[in-house]
């Protein structure tokens, strides 16, 4: 750490502080730089170092420190006003509006302290020369902090009505005020259109949209504008958070999540701040944290995770239920300070209202991944869903449970297995007293269904028992679903053979008037799904087994085609059976299969039954896309979630919204298919597979972001999905394009030391790949980034790295840029003017020799455009090298001829490159002017303006140029005549 020895030293040292992040560091470092200002014997240097205080602690967590500098300099002030320069002077009077709001602040300071110091304003500005535009502001948060409205409204009139000048806030800050007044008010669409300039960036500050971005969660959650509040949180997020003294804001977003059904992330949130528990600095913000961590607390004690262990003070363990009680007691308590402080109930209503808000979205996805702190919670079962096993005050009797199992088994409605497992447990407190042996028989079979595999022997118990109660034909039924699930368990033969004494008597037993269709269907149906098994167990089946069970896929059809609109049932057997016989027909007819597979979901449809068209409108997608119809795909694939609905599982819906995010990406409809990712990324977590299935519809999430130019949601989504992207799961491809598109963000946002860090990450993947290309842009991009970020060195050593792979795959407009780029660097370089010298003459040789060898037109089409360029960039930086323009003759007579051959080049290019040809034209002027050589300099005016003779006049370039020709035809035109 350099000493302090002058002013300059001093304000080098504050601009640095000023630079690091804010904290109790930054604040530390400001102290001793005020300590090494009164070292100085400056009186300045002392309020400069005041000032710098001042600022760093508003902007952190010990924000009530800011009174004893302000105390100081204020005195400063009223002894010798002489002291203080321009700037001081201005910036004294703006730390007011900071007093004002720190003072409203800290419950222990009198309200009438406050209004005392709010008069002490208004005067000293009125003295000052300044607008009473500040002074309103500062009136209006004290009304409206304490709850008066009528005045609040006054000052809120007045300070719009009052003139801006340099006291003024700035504009972001100002809407981000007067929007907040019109949310407080209950106006959220105002509230939001005057946010809406600092959304949209027109106005933006330190500060700035960060505050905005947090203010508009709620009352776009309100207004059902759920996408736009997804968006400015994962946007808002990312500012707030390095930004200590944000702790409101970043409370904003914990509350956020708590009402969109994201308590994990909100967890997550609470997680990375443990200091906003405890930090006293900012009372007022301790109040909002506080508030909506009871929020958040009483909301999952409320899902039953009360005893859930979760981030809170340092110190101890907590569970939700101690946490949410602790949190209310302080935000209670020091709510309570406040009103006592302001002789109003405003502060606790308004802090009772938001612990006690509920949630305004059940489920919002946003692309992120939490930990699963909170158990997936699945989509409410629709109605038909069994009830609870009898005995609950409240719950239906066994016979009504009866009755409602047996309505969904016989009209195929989902959950009849759950149903009849209510059954069960309702007659376990009677002992099965109040059961018929029927009854006994579908139960044992219902539950073999829902066991698979495993039900074998309870569906030889329900056949037994069919039997005993006078149904031979269900008996049978029953042999044949346990035949069934011993196929399922892969145990084909043994399978066939215990179907076939099944099939034979139900059909005889038909015959004779026996038993029932329904009945003979289910045993006809459960041999063909036997022999379907066989067709899939095949690598290549042959035309026996396909033969085999298209016989039996047929004997269904020709059982129940007269009967399917007399039975749901029937009707389905029919479905399925359409079903069976397109794969039958994928092995050779895939137009076929598509026509039986289309069919099949009509009619799951038009039986009332479209959870089991679903499955087949899935097979149906899958067909079409094979075909190449992507629209019909995307039909099937649409039909398939809205058939399959929440019937679906959750990764069976991730994948539908995949493929439909695939579809729509590849047809350019980027908005929608970032939609379907997100669902996906949604369903995938929900399914548990949030490592695996939702870190790729993350991947596919941020990809359609970034193309959207939506970077700051991109790279938060693709952070999120960067730890579980894996090249055992999903490839090194994956890993690359993941880091390649983050460091695209974070470029863009310019985080540029980070872009090149993921940057770097990609190319040293990259760099083991047969193929470099990649490998190559990967390290130019690094290097970029690294030149942005400040540190040449490294970005030198990665356009050097990046060379060397454009040579090797043969790519001379990488490597052209490569040396250009290093020749620019170097030329920072003390003593580096040689080697930029020699690094861009190298750049033009290159480009030259490929140019010559060039084996096809529209290769040196590309390589004379890139020499034009190489050519102006070396004598731009000859003169740079020289000093600058009208320095160096030698430079600039070298600098001429280098722009002389990029116009030359240009000019081979035709109207395509007019304008960089005239851009090489008027450089080379200006320095013909430099050196004193009007004529020429003349000569190379005329010939702009002939060339843009008949240019459109509208065109801004074309204005431009003809302009910069024009005036230096007068400048040269001027020296002639002086020099004659």
């Amino acid at each position: 750490m350099s000493a302090i020895t002058d002013l300059d030293a001093l304000r080098r040292a504050m601009a640095d502080n000023s630079e690091r992040p804010e904290g109790p560091a930054r604040n530390a470092r400001a102290e001793h730089l005020l300590a090494e200002a009164e070292k100085l014997n400056v009186p300045l240097a002392v309020i400069e170092a005041l000032g710098h205080q001042l600022k760093v602690y508003n902007y952190s967590s010990e924000k009530a420190k800011m009174f004893v500098p302000f105390a100081r300099l204020l005195r400063m002030w009223d002894e010798r006003p002489e002291d203080f320069d321009a700037y001081e002077t201005h910036s004294l009077h703006w730390v007011f509006k900071w007093m004002s709001a720190g003072m409203l602040d800290q419950p222990h300071i009198p309200l009438a302290s406050v209004e005392k110091w709010l008069g002490e304003m208004e005067h000293r500005y009125r003295l000052a020369g300044h607008s009473e535009r500040a002074v309103r502001g500062a009136e209006f948060s004290v009304a409206a902090h304490v709850g008066d409205v009528e005045r609040a409204e006054r000052a809120y009139a007045a300070w719009l009505a009052a003139d801006r000048d340099s006291m003024a806030d700035c504009h972001a800050c100002e809407l981000h005020g007067q929007g907040w007044w019109q949310a407080e008010r209950g106006r959220d669409r105002e509230a939001l259109e005057l946010w809406r300039p600092v959304l949209d960036g027109e106005f933006s500050c330190a500060h700035e949209p960060h505050t905005v971005l947090a203010s508009s969660l709620v009352p776009l959650l309100r207004l059902g504008r759920a996408d736009e509040a997804r968006a400015n949180h994962l946007r808002g997020f990312r500012l707030v958070r390095p930004m200590e003294s944000m702790r409101g804001a970043y409370a904003d977003h914990v509350e956020f999540c708590a009402l969109t059904g994201n308590e994990a992330r909100a967890l997550e949130l609470l997680a990375q701040r443990p200091a906003y528990f405890t930090d006293e600095g900012q009372p007022r913000s301790k109040l909002d944290f506080l508030s909506v961590v009871t929020l958040l607390m009483e909301r999952l004690t409320g899902l039953g995770l009360g005893e859930r262990q979760v981030p809170g003070p340092a110190g101890r363990t907590w569970t939700a239920a101690e946490l949410g009680a602790r949190t209310r007691l302080e935000a209670s308590a020091l709510a309570a300070r406040f009103d006592e402080r302001n002789g109003t109930r405003h502060v606790g209503e308004r802090a009772r209202a938001r612990m006690a808000r509920r949630p305004l979205v059940e489920r919002l996805p946003l692309g992120m991944r939490s930990p699963g702190t909170v158990p997936a919670r699945r989509p409410v079962a629709p109605a038909g869903e069994p009830p609870r096993a009898a005995g609950t005050a409240g719950e239906p009797g066994l016979p009504k449970l009866l009755a409602e199992a047996r309505r969904l088994s016989d009209t195929l409605r989902p959950h009849a297995v759950e149903a009849w497992a209510a059954v069960a447990r309702a007659a376990e407190a009677t002992a099965g007293r109040e059961l018929e042996t029927r009854d006994r028989a579908e139960i044992a079979d219902h539950e073999a269904m829902g066991l698979g595999p495993a039900g074998v022997h309870l569906f030889e118990r329900a056949a037994e028992l069919y039997a005993e109660a006078g149904d031979p034909g269900e008996a049978l039924a029953a042999r044949a679903r346990a035949a069934q699930v011993r196929a399922l368990a892969g145990e084909l033969d043994e399978a066939l053979a215990a179907v076939a004494g099944p099939h034979e008597e139900v059909l005889a037993l038909y015959a004779g008037g026996g038993t029932g269709i329904r009945q003979t269907a289910s045993v006809l149906m459960a041999r063909a799904r036997i022999l379907m098994r066989r067709v899939h167990a095949a690598e290549e089946p042959g035309p026996a087994v396909l033969a085999d069970a298209e016989t039996a896929v047929r004997a269904v059809t020709e059982l129940v085609g007269e009967h399917t609109g007399e039975d749901v049932r029937l009707a389905a057997r029919a479905a399925e059976a359409h079903a069976m016989l397109g794969e039958l027909a994928g092995h050779g007819d895939l137009e076929r299969a598509v026509e039986l597979f289309g069919r099949a979901a009509e009619e799951f449809t038009g039986a009332g039954l479209p959870w089991f068209a679903a499955e087949y409108e899935i097979r149906l997608a899958q067909l079409a896309h094979h075909l190449g119809d992507d629209a019909g795909a995307e039909r099937a694939l649409r039909a398939a979630l809205e058939h399959g609905g929440p019937h679906l599982e959750p990764a069976g819906r991730a994948q539908l919204h995949l493929q439909l995010s695939e579809i729509a990406e590849g047809d350019g409809r980027v908005g929608e298919a970032a939609g379907h990712a997100l669902e996906a990324a949604h369903w995938a977590d929900e399914a548990g597979e949030g490592p695996t299935l939702g870190a790729w519809a993350r991947h596919r999430l941020g990809g359609c972001l970034l193309r959207q130019g939506r970077w700051a949601e991109a790279a938060e989504v693709l952070e999120s999905a960067l730890p579980d992207i894996t090249a055992e799961t999903h490839g090194d491809g994956a890993v690359v394009q993941t880091l390649w598109w983050l460091g695209d963000c974070l470029g863009e946002l310019r985080e540029h030391r980070a872009a090149a860090e993921r940057r770097l990450q990609a190319a040293e993947i990259a760099r083991h790949w047969p193929e470099q290309r990649d490998h190559a842009v990967l390290a130019h991009l690094a290097a970029s980034s690294l030149e942005l970020a400040g540190l040449p060195d490294e970005a030198a050593q990665a356009y050097a790295r990046a060379g060397r792979l454009w040579r090797t795959v043969g790519d001379v407009s990488g490597l052209v840029r490569s040396l250009r780029a290093r020749a620019w660097l170097a030329l920072r370089a003390e003593d580096g003017r040689d080697a930029a010298r020699a690094l861009m003459t190298e750049a033009v040789q290159e480009c030259e020799a490929a140019r010559d060898a060039a084996a096809d037109d529209g290769t040196r089409v590309r390589l004379v455009a890139e020499l034009g360029d190489t050519h102006r960039q070396l004598a731009d930086l000859l003169v740079r090298s020289a000093g600058g323009p009208g320095r160096g003759g030698e430079a600039a007579e070298e600098a001429v001829s280098a722009l002389d051959r990029a116009s030359a080049a240009f000019g081979v290019l035709g109207p395509a490159a007019l304008h960089d040809r005239v851009q090489a034209e008027l450089a080379a002027a200006w320095l013909e002017t430099d050196l004193d050589r009007p004529a020429a300099a003349a000569a190379r005016a005329r010939a702009v303006l002939a060339a843009y003779e008949d240019a459109p006049g509208e065109d801004e370039t074309v204005r431009s140029r003809r302009a910069e020709a024009e005036h230096l035809l007068g400048l040269t035109a001027g020296r002639q005549r002086a020099a004659d």
